[in-house]
């Protein structure tokens, strides 16, 4: 009896002309693992992703989201299957308050659709998952300041509420933890475990500390492929990553630590 996985990659490719930027991703993701994609610059890890949300169609090969084929619809469709993601680049509604970004968020999951003659005010059960979402991450007392007056870490925190409002079980999360100081990474790692229990998750990462902090497995995409999908223990012994890609960044960071 076959496995049907939370997330499947089979033989995904993907050209932009006569360019081939993933040449064959093979990947299963169980459901409720928590994935960190590492790799070298330009090696195809936010072609991956866009894959995987819609943006873009693989040229060939399957996508499967818990075993239904996902590969060529559009973004909002991948959504109300399941599969919701965050970006690089922050992109809320600056003049809303943190509370009403939140509960934008959540209305079409709850059965919400547009209707001039309803008050947002007036639906009770969005207003009320809006404010479990805001305790969730740790929102709950900015709730009323707007989106453009919060912190940066703030606002990234709000984008993870944001991506949880429709109720996702599969989370993609790219570079969650960029441009954070070293204690707000440490607590916003923190904040994606306690959010993400029970979810699949999948995270673009090129800190190493935030990886092997939260990684159940680590896979490495090098030119394209993933040349290993492991555990975090078993990709830092692996020597094929340590000669393409690991190696060379744990002497980066470790040089930049000891001259700090």
């Amino acid at each position: 009896m076959s496995t049907t996985y939370a997330l499947e990659l089979r033989d995904v490719r993907k050209s932009f002309g006569k360019s081939e930027i993933i040449r064959g991703a093979n990947l299963a993701v169980q459901a409720g693992e928590r994935v960190a994609i590492i790799g070298p610059n330009g090696a195809g890890k936010s072609t991956l992703f866009n894959l995987i949300s819609g943006r873009f169609a693989p040229t060939t090969g399957e996508i499967l989201l818990h075993g239904q084929r996902i590969a060529g619809k559009k973004p909002y469709e991948i959504n109300r299957l399941g599969l919701a993601r965050s970006f690089q680049v922050s992109n809320l509604f600056t003049r809303l308050s943190v509370f009403e970004n939140i509960r934008c968020a959540v209305l079409w999951s709850l059965g919400h659709r547009y209707a001039f003659w309803k008050f947002l005010a007036d639906l009770d059960d969005a207003n009320d998952r809006a404010e479990q979402i805001l305790e969730m991450i740790k929102l709950d007392k900015r709730r009323d300041v707007l989106a453009m007056n919060l912190t940066y870490a703030e606002a990234r925190a709000l984008e993870i509420g944001i991506t949880l409002a429709g109720g996702a079980s599969c989370i993609l999360l790219d570079e969650p933890t960029a441009g954070m100081s070293k204690s707000e990474t440490k607590r916003f790692i923190q904040l994606i475990r306690d959010v993400t229990v029970g979810k699949t998750l999948l995270t673009v990462e090129h800190d190493m500390g935030v990886v092997f902090g939260l990684a159940d497995k680590i896979a490495v995409l090098v030119y394209g492929e993933v040349i290993a999908f492991d555990t975090p223990e078993a990709v830092r012994a692996n020597a094929r990553v340590q000669e393409a890609y690991l190696g060379s960044v744990l002497a980066d960071q470790q040089a930049a630590s000891a001259a700090a």
